[in-house]
């Protein structure tokens, strides 16, 4: 088996962290590469829901190293609670979280400042038409910080001279902001400096040399799983811009993420729903809101399609092929995990955008501008459903209905990718692997 890398293939909220969970269990070390508490993984294991932010999904495994990249931003109050969590729950049967546990000494910090001014930004922003959707969680802050070479990184939480001399520079320009351009009262250095100490004697034990880890792993014939957040369309380069996250959510980033080069064996699985959603404001040329409120509603209930993180209702359309197939290029796809096929169980045919009419003119190109992608008329294929069948019940491919199957294949004929997994319900077990002699 070789590696794997694990992304979004839509706009996030695909599902990635069944997925992750399920492959886990043929792996050695699993790496967030990206993103921050802004991500939400749900799994169902034995009909226990667990929610994880930071943490890779595969700690719900028995004697599995977990990593957290470099190319994340790290809440530290955040990731405590999930220890905390994942301890009342037994997770770590008796051993040590920080034996299970590592978090890269590059990895960037979220701070109380970053989150203060994401969510002002946000209330200013929503009393405009400017409104992006951020979670409020300093996610994007961080990022900025990190770029500006402003930011905290975890190793510094160690080394008090240099770490307050970063926090004097770094509430300089953040108090400027927050008293003259907000209205609101400066932070203090000190008591911001002494939580940070206190921050730092909690995660002593877990920081690591992620990227030394990793080259060990590999040149040991290890098997490593790459866990991405979000999705391909929101990425900051390759996706909607500008409504789109602040790091890279393509397979590249997971290269970048964590401080690997490109020559290791991995295969790169993308992630998608079997119709799509999407969260927050921006372009989606299958939105069905308006079109088929009663559908979207529908699909909204069954398939509790609210934001993991944030409670947020997601916006619900029909499967975009187009948009599928541009994530097929960007992120090199070798093979495609279908979510979600059980929510439209009771659907008498089901709708496949395959091209768009971009200014009186048909395209199966994503479009290259912002304006262009709001405005494209998506051009469908009715497919018929697979009304009256209980899919979640089945555990062999081959046993799902026809028109099922026959939608598994019309989206492999355009993408030009396998389906390598199948889900038929929220719980681990119900999850196929897909040998393409089954289809």
């Amino acid at each position: 088996m070789k590696n794997r890398i694990i992304v979004g293939a839509q706009w996030g909220d695909e599902g990635k962290g069944k997925v992750v969970d399920l492959y886990s269990s043929q792996t050695d070390y699993i790496v967030r590469y990206q993103g921050g508490n802004n991500a939400g993984h749900t799994l169902v294991v034995g009909g226990k829901k667990t929610v994880l932010h930071l943490i890779p999904s595969g700690v719900l495994h028995p004697n599995k190293v977990c990593l957290i990249g470099n190319g994340v931003v790290l809440d530290p109050q955040v990731f405590f609670k999930e220890i905390e969590s994942l301890q009342a729950s037994g997770v770590f049967q008796g051993a040590s979280p920080e034996s299970r546990i590592h978090i890269s000494e590059r990895t960037h910090l979220i701070l109380p400042y970053h989150r203060l001014l994401d969510q002002l930004r946000e209330e200013k922003a929503s009393q405009s038409a400017s409104k992006i959707g951020t979670t409020g969680r300093g996610i994007g802050p961080a990022y900025e910080d990190k770029i500006a070479r402003r930011g905290i990184q975890a190793i510094d939480l160690l080394f008090p001279n240099l770490l307050r001399k970063k926090l004097e520079r770094a509430l300089e320009e953040k108090n400027i902001l927050f008293q003259h351009h907000f209205g609101k009262a400066p932070m203090q250095v000190e008591p911001l400096f002494q939580e940070c100490l206190e921050m730092g004697k909690r995660l002593r034990p877990f920081i690591q040399d992620v990227r030394h880890i990793l080259v060990q792993a590999l040149e040991q014939k290890k098997k490593i799983l790459f866990e991405g957040a979000q999705g391909t369309l929101l990425d900051i380069d390759h996706g909607s811009y500008p409504y789109v996250t602040s790091s890279s959510t393509v397979a590249g980033g997971a290269l970048i993420g964590t401080g690997l080069g490109p020559s290791f064996p991995v295969d790169v699985i993308g992630i998608a729903k079997a119709y799509t959603t999407r969260v927050g404001a921006g372009p989606f040329p299958t939105e069905i809101e308006e079109t088929d409120p009663q559908i979207a509603a529908r699909i909204r209930q069954i398939g509790a399609e609210f934001g993991s993180t944030t409670g947020r209702a997601r916006r619900v359309g029909w499967l975009d092929l187009v948009a599928l197939r541009y994530a097929v290029e960007v992120n090199g796809l070798t093979g495609i995990a279908l979510m979600k096929s059980d929510v439209m169980n009771d659907l008498p045919n089901v709708h496949v955008c395959t091209g768009y009419r971009v200014n009186g003119k048909t395209t199966h190109q994503m479009p290259l501008s912002l304006e262009e992608l709001e405005n494209a008329e998506p051009i469908y294929e009715v497919l018929p459903g697979w009304k009256g069948y209980d899919t979640q019940s089945v555990r062999k491919i081959e046993d799902l209905p026809r028109e099922l199957l026959h939608y598994m294949k019309f989206i492999e004929g355009y993408l030009g990718v396998p389906i390598v997994l199948m889900s038929i319900g929220p719980g681990r077990e119900e999850t196929l692997e897909v040998n393409p002699k089954q289809m």
